[in-house]
């Protein structure tokens, strides 16, 4: 995206968002940055705009996982029709995305010991997209073993496999329905 085109990008995520916050009666404030430093992290996510949302109303944002958050940023991709860029789009608040990350991380090395260990493959519970792609990143130089995304739709999941493992993968964990 060309730095012109990634400004006029972030105008409309701004117009978009002070409609939501306003009609939505939102306490939260946010700071679009174009092109933002990369953080160590650099490799799992490289965004061009980073939208970072603060204020008394964060927690409901982050609240059963993020959901809201996510929510946010899906419906302002979708509304200005950003979706083919959303991996170049990122939303955060009070730093939850780190904070997954290093989630992520930690389970990736939990569940490739337990693959060493018991010889049997490990299977995530459903997530998203880019959270699949953390955990494919996070274990791709382990030699001894491979990762491959399975499942349709919500119950879309990771599995982490022994390298020449043949056999059938156990089962996700069951979607939870969220009421």
């Amino acid at each position: 995206m060309a730095n012109e085109e990634k400004i006029a990008k972030a105008r409309k995520i701004s117009e978009l968002l002070n409609q939501v916050i306003k009609l939505g009666d939102f306490r939260l404030k946010y700071k679009i940055m174009v092109d933002p430093p990369v953080s160590n992290d650099g490799e799992w996510e490289k965004p061009e705009i980073l939208v970072d949302l603060s204020g008394s109303d964060s927690p409901l944002l982050l609240e059963r996982g993020g959901e809201l958050l996510r929510a946010l940023e899906c419906v302002v991709l979708e509304s200005l029709r950003l979706t083919e860029v959303h991996d170049r789009v990122v939303f955060d608040c009070m730093n939850f995305r780190s904070m997954r990350q290093q989630e992520l991380r930690m389970a990736a090395e939990v569940a490739a010991q337990k693959v060493r260990d018991n010889g049997m493959p490990y299977p995530f519970a459903p997530m998203s997209s880019r959270e699949r792609r953390m955990v494919h990143l996070a274990l791709k130089e382990q030699a001894d073993l491979r990762t491959e995304s399975e499942g349709e739709g919500p119950a879309r999941h990771l599995v982490v496999y022994p390298r020449d493992y043949k056999g059938k993968a156990a089962a996700a964990p069951p979607v939870r329905r969220r009421r």
